[in-house]
């Protein structure tokens, strides 16, 4: 019956609506005391049982709850028959519980939109070579899929044939289509747009990608921050309190009515509600923006960090060598471009898979006499002609003549961090390229406004060496940058910041900067979701892009600060409803617990206000 009665709150606050409607409208149009009383009381009754039963359960496990003060003011209502006040009551605050739900449960939205987009079925390859539609619980590793257009990718896997666009918005959080071919990988719960792909399961269930992204948003909104801990506390103890106030004011007082009241307008509600509204709201903010934090206590640290301390190679860089300048002798020769990205269509060297990438030539001429130049370069033969590839030294060695001008370009692109790629056809420099590891676009940008939002510190540690570290912080501006650092190195000098007070977050690739993550007050992985940096970090930038940093610091302010405005709204109402019952006349039951539900209606909206947050320019 318990149960029963509980599942059926909403239809219990519908019918005790429509009595109360029943009985205002036979004292004031038809004049029937009698029924309008009967109407009240009826209200009443079936009103508070639901609240009696949580107030009894909550008792059970030694829990003085909210239920129990609205359970005693009915019942002393009734006791000095104040039918009216005993009937508004239980139904604003059962219509305010149905309210708190119903905006709690779209703050969960992240949640719920993720949970829908779980694959449910997959297309399987059977013994005899056939595809067959199967529940995405019997795929294990080692199947092999198929993906058609529309279709969601049901595991983590690699593509073995095929080719197509999926957006990748599940886990990233970007709505681009990302293209993939054979040997990229895929993960379970986005969509392919165009194409036909076959894959691999790698990861299946809640062991793939978006299963632990789920896993882990859940985690962080259930979890509690030391505010919340705090207001528990606090709840646990201020709840008794208000029940002997109420009771040492009757002793005082005799007035039943004024210690019921002080009952009613004594509840907590709002207190309790107001920070883990925030805390769940800011958290699916995150989840939507390809933004994963785990937890409140996060969310706290994160909101005061002094210093940011940031890996280069994959953080600041894009991680890769690229092409970042090319320069051409004489006429841009076609020829020349086809005979160069031949050559390096036959190495395995990072160099040679800038050039190509930076080229976008598919069809290689034959390639003769290779001889590769220790630590020079590559001379070959291409079309019956000579051409070498590489370093100056390799064009020195190859009587190539360098101009003042060659000389001059060479300096200045080695002088900005660059490698130097030179091309010669028979004896004659036709090319000259400079290749390094680029600054992510936009990340001086981002920089700024993170200082904007009051960062004081911004420093890079890397492996590389001094200049190339200078020549980056140059451009970026940071407040101090090291090179020629070990992993050991990040992690001692993260102490030593630590040590002199300040709050340190840690922004790597979640991999060799695992010990950096761990020991930074935040540890901030640039991921692209793989399992170390989600393990190791306490935030996860899903798509690996720097932009998202600066939304995620201002995103955890933003919540902060509202689960600080819910908590002053809260103590204020109370402080305002008691200070009114106490030195005014105007103040009753009624509208206590109008002000009471209004006011966790309030903070609940206020912090689904973090649901639409977005960086301001």
């Amino acid at each position: 019956m318990q149960g029963f009665i509980l599942r059926s709150k909403k239809q219990i606050t519908i019918i005790s609506g429509l009595l109360i409607v029943f009985a205002f409208f036979n004292h004031w149009v038809l004049h029937n005391e009698r029924m309008a009383i009967g109407g009240l009381v009826a209200a009443s009754i079936i009103g508070v049982l639901p609240i009696a039963i949580q107030a009894f359960q909550a008792i059970r496990v030694k829990v003085i709850s909210i239920d129990l003060l609205v359970t005693i003011a009915v019942i002393g209502a009734f006791i000095i028959q104040n039918f009216e006040e005993s009937a508004i009551v239980t139904f604003l605050f059962l219509f305010g519980a149905y309210l708190e739900q119903r905006t709690l449960n779209h703050t969960r939205s992240a949640i719920k939109e993720l949970t829908e987009m779980a694959p449910e079925s997959a297309l399987k390859q059977m013994a005899d070579g056939s595809f067959e539609e199967v529940d995405v619980d019997d795929v294990d590793e080692g199947d092999i899929l198929l993906v058609k257009t529309g279709a969601k990718v049901p595991v983590d896997g690699t593509v073995l044939s095929g080719e197509g666009h999926i957006n990748e918005a599940s886990i990233t959080g970007e709505s681009v289509p990302v293209g993939k071919k054979t040997d990229s990988q895929v993960f379970a719960g986005t969509i392919l747009e165009n194409g036909t792909i076959q894959i691999l399961a790698n990861k299946v269930g809640e062991d793939t990608t978006f299963g632990k992204i789920i896993e882990l948003v859940e985690e962080a909104q259930d979890s509690k921050s030391e505010a919340e801990r705090f207001i528990d506390r606090f709840a646990k103890y201020y709840t008794p309190a208000v029940l002997v106030i109420a009771f040492i004011v009757w002793l005082i007082t005799r007035d039943a009515e004024l210690a019921i009241t002080i009952l009613v307008l004594g509840c907590p509600g709002a207190l309790v509600i107001g920070v883990p509204v925030s805390n769940v709201a800011g958290i699916g903010n995150g989840a939507k923006n390809g933004i994963l934090l785990k937890g409140s206590e996060v969310i706290h640290d994160f909101s005061r960090v002094d210093s940011i301390v940031f890996d280069k190679t994959g953080t600041l860089t894009q991680g890769t060598p690229a092409v970042s300048e090319t320069i051409y002798y004489g006429e841009k020769d076609n020829d020349t471009l086809k005979y160069l990205a031949s050559i390096e269509h036959e190495s395995d060297h990072p160099l040679a898979k800038a050039v190509l990438k930076e080229l976008g030539i598919k069809n290689y001429l034959e390639v003769e006499n290779t001889e590769v130049v220790k630590g020079g370069g590559i001379v070959a033969s291409v079309s019956g002609k000579r051409i070498a590839v590489g370093n100056v030294s390799l064009m020195v060695q190859e009587n190539v003549i360098l101009d003042d001008k060659a000389k001059a370009d060479a300096e200045r692109l080695e002088k900005e961090g660059n490698s130097l790629v030179l091309t010669s056809v028979d004896g004659e420099l036709k090319v000259l390229m400079g290749i390094k590891d680029l600054i992510r676009p936009g990340v001086k940008e981002d920089l700024q406004k993170l200082r904007a939002l009051g960062v004081k510190n911004l420093i890079m540690l890397s492996g590389d060496n001094q200049g190339t570290v200078d020549i980056i912080n140059k451009e970026l501006q940071l407040t101090k940058a090291y090179g020629n650092m070990l992993p050991e190195d990040k992690s001692a000098y993260i102490k030593e910041l630590k040590e002199k007070g300040e709050i340190v977050a840690f922004v790597g690739d979640g991999v060799n900067d695992s010990p950096s993550l761990a020991l930074a007050d935040v540890g901030i992985a640039m991921g692209s979701g793989t399992d170390v940096a989600i393990e190791t970090s306490d935030v996860v930038l899903m798509n690996s892009n720097f932009n998202r940093l600066p939304h995620a610091l201002g995103l955890v302010k933003a919540t902060a600060n509202n689960m600080f405005q819910n908590i002053v709204i809260a103590i204020a109402v109370v402080f305002i409803l008691l200070t009114s019952l106490l030195f005014s006349d105007w103040m009753n039951m009624s509208i206590g617990m109008l002000a009471h539900e209004g006011s966790i209606l309030v903070v609940i909206l206020n912090g689904m206000r973090l649901l639409g947050y977005h960086l301001k320019k």
